[in-house]
């Protein structure tokens, strides 16, 4: 769920694997350094796993991909708050935060998530995102000037990877420039809910009431942005409730922030260990969109999504029960061999790339695209306007302790003009 931070919903401390645990492994700091390992031998061993918890870990692809279309398998968060309460999880961070993502597409079953994707794809198109490029490339080298100008030395993803998706989606939303210093703290307090509930429901309650505000606004004097064409397919439908059309505009403005962020962040780490990609990168910036893909697929940001069993159904040999979890490895599907040649190879001209990083089936991720996009404006600028890019210590790279989000705690990083 989007605020647990260990697998299985409990809070244990990541410390020596159980003999035959295939789960316990990957809440070691071996496994949170490299997950990699521990998934392929996961997919040799028990591909298909029950851990003594009684939860689910799928790891091969041809499994995930079809979990992710079957809808035996349900994202429905009233449905999976009961799953993870029966298993002795600790409900109290989610509160507010579950209740407000309890009403959006992303949370939903058919058919009110058909109904509400319908709605929110005729708002946000491919057009509108492709619309936002020049805007992404005048954001990107503004972020570039200002840390060139501060010193040879930057935290990538504090000065730049983290400060590119709020200029973005602000733009997207039209949210004035005077409220993005705001808007940009609502969001830091966000990730942080499991710290201070209290603060980050507060934070919750200030944004949402932030939001209805520019959608009245914009009902009045509608503009070229996305919560306008909301409202106004709102209007046009009829059956987008003002609930929903808020969780809509909620979700929209939140969900790729983290995402778009360690998708840079992550890509460009990869691009500096691997010197020989990113001199073919720096040779042919040509490939920087099949690039992306291969960055996205290499280490996945999103590691694993969760389902809830609504009904009974067979998996790799196994019996998954009505009202059990289920982890869906999506970083452990994009090393599978029997789908990807060489899987644990970064090759930026890799063909048939047919990652699963951002889902697959009803529920493929809106923002993907979006995130793509910016991921190949900052990774192909980065890589173009500095060329002596490195990192400062590979020795310190910490990892962030959710098995479920790869994300680097900072990237430091040194470089020249």
């Amino acid at each position: 769920m989007t605020s647990t931070d260990t697998l299985g919903g409990t809070r244990e401390a990541a410390g020596p694997a159980r003999p035959g645990d295939l789960a316990a492994a990957l809440l070691t700091p071996e496994a949170r350094r490299d997950p990699y390992p521990f998934y392929a031998r996961m997919r040799r061993e028990d591909p298909v796993h029950r851990s003594p918890q009684g939860i689910w870990y799928l790891t091969r692809y041809a499994d995930v991909e079809a979990a992710l279309g079957d809808l035996r398998l349900s994202n429905d968060r009233d449905r999976m708050t009961r799953a993870y309460s029966a298993r002795g999880g600790d409900l109290k961070a989610l509160s507010r935060f579950t209740e407000r993502l309890g009403r959006v597409m992303t949370n939903t079953d058919p058919p009110a998530h058909a109904r509400l994707r319908k709605l929110a794809n005729k708002a946000f198109t491919a057009r509108r995102v492709e619309a936002l490029r020049a805007g992404v490339q005048r954001s990107v080298d503004r972020l570039i000037d200002e840390a060139v100008a501060a010193g040879p030395a930057m935290d990538l993803l504090e000065d730049f990877a983290s400060r590119l998706p709020m200029s973005v989606v602000c733009e997207l939303f039209g949210i004035p420039d005077a409220d993005r210093p705001q808007v940009k703290s609502w969001f830091r307090r966000f990730g942080r809910l499991s710290e201070d509930i209290a603060k980050s429901e507060a934070a919750i309650d200030q944004y949402e009431e932030y939001l209805s505000g520019l959608i009245r606004q914009r009902r009045h004097t509608p503009g070229d942005d996305l919560i306008s064409a909301l409202v106004a397919t709102q209007s046009q439908d009829g059956r987008l409730t003002d609930s929903e059309l808020l969780a809509t505009c909620f979700i929209l403005i939140t969900a790729g922030d983290e995402t778009t962020t360690h998708l840079i962040g992550n890509g460009v780490l990869a691009l500096l260990r691997h010197p020989d990609q990113l001199a073919r990168l720096r040779a042919d910036p040509g490939l920087i969109r099949g690039a992306v893909d291969e960055l996205a697929r290499y280490d996945t940001v999103t590691q694993a999504v969760v389902r809830v069993v609504a009904e009974d159904l067979r998996i790799g040999g196994q019996t998954l029960r009505e009202g059990e979890l289920a982890y869906l490895f999506l970083g452990a599907t994009n090393r599978d061999p029997e789908r990807f040649d060489h899987p644990d190879r970064l090759d930026l001209t890799r063909t048939g790339n047919r990652h699963l990083s951002f889902g697959h089936g009803p529920h493929f991720c809106l923002g993907g695209p979006l995130a793509k996009l910016q991921a190949e404006v900052a990774v192909g600028t980065l890589v173009r306007r500095l060329p002596g890019l490195r990192l400062c210590d590979e020795a310190a790279l910490e990892w962030r302790p959710n098995p479920l989000q790869r994300r680097l705690t900072a990237l430091p990083l040194a470089y020249r003009v």
